[in-house]
């Protein structure tokens, strides 16, 4: 069980400073991991009592040596996922019949990995990286391999796409610029090796002119786009750890780049809102999460890693309110630790999914659960907003559509 100092408590200093949210965005798509390049999706249009209107496979799910770690993306009507194989596929959206399937060849034998990976979309092509080392540019329309590139070592989580460059994470802390045309090598950043960590998805977040990536070592670092100059670094790191575990310095969720300001979180402990020109620390709060902080107006929400639901302020950091999120299988035998993934503001409400296999909406306003339903197996994964449509991925590989 993961250990801290204290429980979160809230504020009395923001108890009476009312939530206000922004208006829903209807967002028709949903490109790349955490929505767009800079993670920050505000408020997604999503409508009341959204019910199934479609379930299919991916492919292949979950096992003992292989994991789905990212979630699918949306585009033109179209939703692209890649399953623990490395097989890529595209779905109608309407209906979710399989539109096409393409599988990511490994270079050779000894470049075989089980683990990482994953899908971005923009101007018509699909970018999958792969656990083999292997990035490659798909036509979104066909599935034809237009270019692929090795680079020896896993990938860890999707791929980043904007302004023709696309960002992707190896799973020894390296962040590789690559042109989004040609797959050449155009830069790349040596962050510091960790040799234990978790096995997350954090994309890196793009805006400005600055790529921010966040690496299993704590270490979260802005960059050029042009050339990968490092314009600062910060190490979101704790010390006096109360147990191993909670001393690894993973950052898993995708860092947030949101009016000037970066938002993250690491696993062992701290949370920061840092100036993106300059790297100055504006907050800092003693929370673990393995999940992407979710900003929305005036307030951010973050799932811990002892599975609070917490809202706190945009501005300074303190914390609205907290609701405990049911934390154990066996409650009463504090057996069997649950696993929650989320949140997602969409249609007024925050959704997060968990690894007993349910998805609940929260009130954004006061933390109150206001539903829930049960999904036929653990996710582990955020969920995704387009169109008006929630898509949930479950561990097996089970796409589910509710509108």
């Amino acid at each position: 069980v993961l250990a801290f100092e204290r429980q979160i408590e809230p504020d009395p200093r923001i108890q009476d400073v009312e939530v206000v949210l922004p208006p829903p965005i209807d967002y028709d798509n949903w490109p790349q991991a955490g929505g767009y390049p800079s993670h920050a999706m505000q408020h997604v249009a999503l409508g009341p009592n959204p019910r199934k209107i479609w379930k299919t496979s991916i492919g292949d799910g979950s096992t003992d040596r292989k994991w789905l770690i990212t979630g699918p993306v949306v585009a033109d009507g179209r939703v692209f996922a890649i399953d623990t194989d490395a097989v890529v596929v595209a779905i109608d959206a309407a209906n979710g019949n399989k539109l096409w399937q393409h599988k990511i060849e490994r270079e050779d034998e000894s470049s075989a990995v089980s683990f990482g990976g994953g899908v971005a979309y923009d101007d018509g092509v699909v970018f999958a990286s792969t656990g083999y080392g292997v990035i490659a540019a798909l036509d979104a329309r066909t599935g034809r391999e237009i270019w692929r590139e090795f680079l020896t070592v896993p990938l860890r989580g999707a791929p980043t796409v904007t302004d023709g460059q696309v960002y992707v994470h190896t799973y020894d802390n390296q962040l590789y610029a690559l042109d989004a045309a040609t797959g050449e090598i155009l830069w790349d950043h040596v962050g510091i090796v960790e040799v234990a960590g978790i096995l997350g998805n954090a994309s890196p977040a793009v805006a400005s002119g600055t790529v921010v990536a966040a690496y299993s070592s704590g270490e979260l670092v802005a960059l050029t786009v042009e050339n990968g100059r490092a314009t600062w670094s910060d190490t979101l790191t704790r010390r006096g750890a109360m147990t191993p575990l909670a001393s690894l310095n993973d950052i898993d969720g995708h860092p947030v780049i949101d009016r000037g300001r970066v938002y993250a979180a690491s696993h062992a402990g701290r949370m920061v809102a840092i100036d993106l020109r300059t790297g100055e620390r504006l907050w800092e709060r003693n929370i673990g999460s393995l999940q992407t902080p979710w900003v929305a107006g005036e307030f951010i929400y973050l799932l811990t890693v002892e599975n609070e639901l917490v809202c706190l302020g945009r501005a300074n950091g303190r914390v609205r309110w907290v609701r405990q999120l049911q934390r154990y299988k066996d409650q009463e035998d504090r057996k069997g630790l649950l696993q929650w993934a989320g949140p997602v503001l969409a249609g007024d409400r925050l959704v997060v999914t968990s690894s007993h296999g349910y998805a609940l909406s929260v009130s954004p306003y006061t933390g109150e659960i206001l539903s829930g339903m049960k999904l036929s197996d653990k996710a582990f994964l955020a969920p995704v907003v387009a169109d008006g449509v929630l898509y949930i991925l479950t561990d097996d590989g089970e796409l589910l559509a509710l509108k």
